[in-house]
């Protein structure tokens, strides 16, 4: 018998996350998330799970029956939709302007659909015009695929804009909302949003893990059409609904849910809807402000116009000469404060600066700003 290793416990510190998140997670979530465990049909818990399923409404802004949080981080969101929804030699219009509508091809492709792209150079949104000559030259296009906020570079796309477009050419849209879910204004039934995916770990501040998803009345007829089964067990949103959607107080056993993370992401939400969506949106925009008035006096440049930024994921070139990764060291070590590397086309060439959720306040910028003046001097 192997002999047993001896640990002490794991004590992390307290940093400050101003990257790509995780977020800094509010102190009442984490509180949450320690409190007793019970079992996940336990009638209290599932009261909860009600609770919660309108919250994620709220957030999203939907009145959409199937909406739920995926048991599993937001990848797990993105492939619940296009695993779902996309069947084999289907079409999909797949916009990239970053890795992560790079990696919505890779997930059509995976499937045996076929991915028609459009591309869009890194810091730039989702041109609508290119979007419409792709659905134009592809009449039998069924999805068009975007990120409303790519995290690698923080360019906002027009989401509104490009669902009306796809509504015209009879495709469903399906949206990448990890970053923007809770930073940005987003309003799923009013721009006509099909399918939709995001993170816990984000502008919610909860701990990563979670994914909300909603799926319109159009994406669940298409999910009931299906003429394939889809492909994964565990993300067939025809299962899991019955664990999310009660029948007369009772719950179908789908899988063990991770309870106590779900205590925290009502908790992140119940904060969320407390605060109130437009009010979380002015939040995080006025922190980019102070940010941005910052950043620019240290001589740094952003990567995203600011017609098209994210307030809550700045993206900024790296000077000349300064070493990346000793600086991101330095503020670790130093501040406890963590920033994020550019990824992709931007790896060493970019830091990504996340004002997020709990982490969108004025302390945060202020010790931001006075770590990045002392380190890069």
């Amino acid at each position: 018998m192997l002999p047993a290793p001896r640990f002490t416990a794991f004590n992390p510190p307290r940093r400050i996350l101003m990257g790509p998140g995780p977020s800094d997670v509010y102190p009442e979530v984490l509180a949450a998330q320690a409190r007793p465990t019970v079992g996940h049909l336990d009638p209290l818990f599932v009261g909860m799970m009600d609770e919660l399923k309108s919250l994620i409404q709220y957030a999203f802004q939907t009145k959409n029956e199937m909406t739920m949080a995926v048991s599993a981080p937001g990848s797990a969101g993105m492939e619940t939709c296009f695993v779902n929804l996309v069947e084999p030699g289907e079409k999909v219009i797949v916009c990239r302007n970053g890795v992560f509508g790079e990696r919505m091809r890779q997930n059509v492709e995976r499937m045996g659909a076929i991915a028609v792209l459009v591309d869009n150079e890194w810091g730039t949104p989702v041109d609508p015009a290119a979007v419409e000559a792709a659905l134009k030259a592809n009449p039998d296009a069924k999805f068009l695929a975007f990120v409303h906020a790519e995290t690698s570079t923080g360019a906002l796309s027009d989401a509104k804009t490009l669902c009306a477009l796809a509504k015209q050419h009879g495709c469903l849209s399906i949206v990448d909302a990890v970053t923007s879910l809770g930073g940005v204004e987003l309003r799923v039934d009013e721009w006509g949003i099909d399918a939709i995916y995001s993170g816990s770990q984000k502008c919610l501040s909860c701990v990563p893990g979670l994914s909300p998803v909603s799926f319109s009345p159009a994406a669940v007829e298409k999910l009931k059409n299906r003429k394939t089964p889809v492909q994964s067990w565990f993300l067939d949103q025809s299962l899991v609904m019955a664990y999310w959607t009660s029948a007369g107080g009772k719950r179908s056993y789908h899988h063990t849910a991770p309870v106590n993370a779900l205590y925290a992401l009502h908790e992140s939400l119940r904060m969320l809807a407390a605060e109130g969506l437009e009010n979380a949106w002015q939040r995080h925009h006025d922190m980019h402000l102070v940010l941005r008035v910052g950043l620019e006096k240290l001589g740094l440049n952003f990567v995203v116009a600011e017609a098209s930024r994210l307030p809550q994921l700045n993206a900024v070139y790296i000077p000349a000469g300064v070493d990346d990764a000793a600086v991101r060291t330095r503020l670790l070590k130093d501040y406890n404060l963590e920033i994020g590397a550019g990824l992709g086309a931007l790896a060493g060439k970019a830091w990504r600066i996340g004002l997020m959720g709990f982490g969108a306040r004025r302390e945060n910028v202020a010790l931001c700003l006075k770590a990045l003046e002392e380190v890069l001097n």
